[in-house]
């Protein structure tokens, strides 16, 4: 792995800290406060490239690798966890999938409008019944002459409420279990998809998810992704890749809180002397930064694995745990090294702590993480 980043990634992660500075950061307390939806900031991406940014050029897509993807992506969520995790679902679970198992003619009509911005995608694996359990699929797909009838429900879809296209995972053969999973490109806009209505959530506030609703929707066959049968496999090896994207998300999240901590250290006072001069509060910023770096590191080994096409599963994994638990105690002590000032909205590290919660959370809990890594271990992975 290359320590020193190429011409073309150092263009990335500049062009994307500029946006995050200049456009996305004077808008991410009121993009929370009103959980409002960044429908402009998400056009300024796409006008970037940055919805599609490791897809090939061919396809609508900027033509970068994963270790830029990282780059662009920690810089949004610094600026806006939010915005990062919208860039983040159009890259990693929606563009990455149909790459690598659509056929060229689901590309031409897929692939290229999401890649380039045209159109947003969301990723319906879970269910009220189905999270890490993804084998307990309950959303049905009954074959039937044209193609298929899809009935169920889907839970914490990200994106959902705003997205024209989904990449959607059914139950075709119950007796089968994981075998007998299936994926779909589905459009939102098909007869007998409905949404509810968007998730009121701790924090990523600007981040809408909600459930979706499928009665008796009619697909073709020329809306699977991959062989019937194969869902499982385009599950989760999109959930290994989904894993470097939140990762980049959290490290984003930390820095921000380790940044916003390190500047009120230095201007707010206490018994005559800034309060980063006190070895309490010095500790705390010293062990933030190596923690925050620690994580930055694993997550763009993660990365480079990937675009180096060499397995990649457990350093994903162990990425998206490292990096979500050090932004859970990054936010954690910045509040803490605030104050009373952190508790309140009018500081941004409360939206930080918020915020960091999620990554724990979503595309593979922290528990889900260390069963995946114990798992290669157990194999000499």
């Amino acid at each position: 792995m290359q320590f020193e980043l190429t011409d073309d990634q150092q263009m990335v992660q500049k062009t994307a800290r500029d946006f995050a500075t200049a456009e996305v950061l004077p808008k991410a307390a009121e993009i929370d406060r009103e959980h409002r939806h960044p429908k402009e900031l998400v056009a300024r991406m796409a006008e970037l490239g940055f919805l599609g940014i490791a897809i090939d050029d061919k396809w609508g897509g900027a033509g970068m690798d994963h270790v830029a993807y990282v780059l662009a992506m920690e810089e949004i969520s610094r600026a806006c966890a939010s915005t990062g995790v919208i860039m983040s679902v159009n890259n990693s679970l929606v563009c990455d999938p149909i790459s690598r198992f659509a056929t060229d003619a689901q590309k031409a009509r897929w692939l290229t409008p999401l890649a380039s911005g045209k159109l947003l995608g969301c990723f319906a694996l879970s269910e009220p019944e189905a999270g890490s359990d993804a084998a307990a699929q309950r959303t049905t797909a009954e074959r039937v002459d044209g193609g298929w009838v899809i009935n169920g429900v889907k839970n914490w879809i990200t994106n959902g409420p705003v997205a024209d296209v989904c990449v959607l995972f059914t139950m075709n053969d119950r007796a089968a279990g994981h075998r007998g999973i299936t994926a779909f490109i589905l459009p939102m806009d098909a007869k007998g998809v409905r949404t509810g209505p968007p998730d009121d959530k701790l924090g990523i506030r600007g981040s809408k998810s909600c459930q979706i609703f499928l009665d008796d929707v009619r697909l073709s066959d020329d809306h699977l992704l991959g062989e019937v049968g194969g869902g499982f496999k385009v599950a989760m090896s999109t959930l290994d890749g989904g894993r470097i994207g939140i990762a980049a998300q959290a490290v984003g999240i930390a820095r921000a809180a380790l940044e916003d901590a390190l500047a009120y250290a230095q201007q707010r006072k206490t018994f005559g002397k800034a309060i980063i001069g006190h070895q309490a509060v010095a500790f705390k910023l010293a062990d933030m930064a190596t923690e925050v770096d620690a994580a930055r590191l694993l997550t763009l080994r993660a990365a480079w694995l990937k675009d180096h096409k060499r397995p990649y599963g457990k350093e994903a994994a162990m990425a998206k745990l490292y990096a979500s638990d050090v932004a859970n105690k990054a936010a954690r002590e910045a509040i803490q090294i605030f104050g009373g000032n952190g508790y309140v909205t009018e500081f941004p590290v409360e939206r930080h702590f918020r915020d960091a919660k999620i990554t724990e959370i979503y595309e593979g809990t922290s528990e889900i993480q260390r069963l995946v890594i114990a798992g290669a271990l157990a194999k000499g992975a």
